[in-house]
């Protein structure tokens, strides 16, 4: 396993305290990485996850509040000279998929896998921890650190209830946050880059349900029906239209069916189906005109095949948009830490949602990616069977969020 490699363009006069830190945490943060791998808990059952942050942090002597967002998220302070602070925050929990990695350290628990890399990001934020107190133990640091071990963000917004019980505030740990960062694995960026984008970085994730309403018959009578399945079949086609023909071109948007119910059996039209899927966009007016046109559609639809429906649709997580402001400093302090060759620019929004948006809608935020591929080589996607985060990526990505932390502000 490789360290960090050496580099002459850090400038910070803790710089090089910081990088021998990292190299005497580094085995460490593998161990802990490997064996949260190994117990993976999806959100809001992070049990063993969080003690285990609990047990890292009180080793380490840093401050720390427990039991938020439903159990399982912790807050954690370390001490610095201003009056507002820098939070770094990271996701705990896990996805309901079966692990075909083949590594040694590869999930025990059936259908639990860490196939996004949310281990490798609470090791990197738990080694951040511990390097800043250790610094902090030294000399003050420029500002205090707000540490968040968030549970939860696939798909149950626990960076939303961290945020409501003050995780930003000040209210239960520390002062308030004035700007706040955070990382993902990155397997399309080769290993030892890093990168990040002005504004829309992460699509708004919501989901949709549309019930349809017919009338049943005996399967040999279809003409006593109006049958929904062939209606629901009809609205499935329809819908495709929406984004081909209501977005525009230089604008992003997915509308996709993922689910499809209906009937109890081989000779029976049922009275009703269901179909639901997830719909993503990149703007506030483009999330609700693909509501208003989905309900269109599927009403217009309907009532051609003597059918009504129900359209619901259940707002998730909002647009991700990094702060200019904050992604200008994570590019100078990334370039002044691994030299502008290792640092890059998105060059698009990715239609995966992300909770890290709840942050940003309170203090500027940047979100960035830590590249992955060795070499550049192809690696397992994020939520793949067979993907298992990079432990050569866990330096750069511990030394990057100090680095982020003991910036001094103007």
């Amino acid at each position: 396993m490789t360290t960090m490699p050496s580099t002459t363009h850090s400038t910070h006069p803790a710089a090089e305290d910081i990088r021998t830190l990292v190299r005497e945490e580094l085995p460490r943060l593998v161990e802990i990485r490997h064996d949260l791998h190994m117990h993976p808990e999806i959100g809001y059952e992070e049990v063993r996850t969080s003690g285990v942050v609990l047990r890292e942090l009180s080793d380490a002597g840093i401050a720390h509040v427990a039991g938020m967002a439903r159990g399982t998220g912790i807050l954690a302070h370390v001490p610095g000279s201003g009056p507002r602070a820098v939070a770094l925050r990271a996701d705990i929990d896990a996805l309901p998929i079966e692990e075909r990695s083949g590594r040694p350290w590869a999930s025990r628990t059936p259908n639990r896998m860490h196939a996004c890399g949310h281990d490798g990001h609470t090791a990197i934020l738990l080694g951040a921890a511990r390097v800043l107190s250790r610094l902090a133990a030294r000399h003050p640091l420029p500002r205090p650190v707000t540490l968040v071990f968030q549970p939860a963000e696939e798909g149950g917004a626990g960076g939303k209830r961290m945020v409501e019980e003050g995780a930003l505030d000040g209210s239960r740990i520390g002062p308030k946050v004035e700007e706040i960062y955070a990382l993902h694995g990155w397997p399309e960026l080769p290993l030892g880059t890093v990168a990040t984008r002005r504004g829309a970085v992460m699509a708004a994730s919501d989901r949709f349900e549309i019930h349809v309403h017919g009338r049943g018959s005996h399967a040999a009578w279809p003409h006593r029906s109006a049958d929904p399945i062939v209606c629901a079949s009809a609205i499935v086609t329809a819908l495709q239209s929406v984004v081909a023909r209501n977005v525009d071109p230089l604008d992003a948007a997915v509308v996709s069916v993922t689910i499809m119910e209906a009937g109890s059996a081989f000779n029976v039209i049922p009275d009703r189906a269901a179909i639901k899927g997830t719909y993503r966009s990149l703007s506030e007016d483009t999330r609700s005109m693909l509501e208003r046109r989905m309900k269109e559609v599927a009403e217009g639809v309907a009532a051609a095949h003597g059918c009504t429906v129900r359209a619901d649709f259940h707002r998730i997580y909002p647009v991700t948009v990094n702060d200019d402001g904050a992604v200008a400093r994570f590019e100078s302090v990334a370039r002044d830490t691994f030299g502008p060759e290792r640092v890059g620019t998105l060059a698009a929004p990715v239609m995966g949602g992300e909770d890290f948006a709840f942050y940003g809608a309170h203090v500027p935020s940047c979100y960035w990616a830590l590249g992955l591929a060795p070499g550049g080589a192809p690696f397992p996607p994020l939520h793949a069977p067979d993907f298992d985060f990079n432990d050569d990526a866990i330096a750069v990505g511990v030394e990057l969020m100090c680095r982020l932390a003991v910036r001094v502000t103007a």
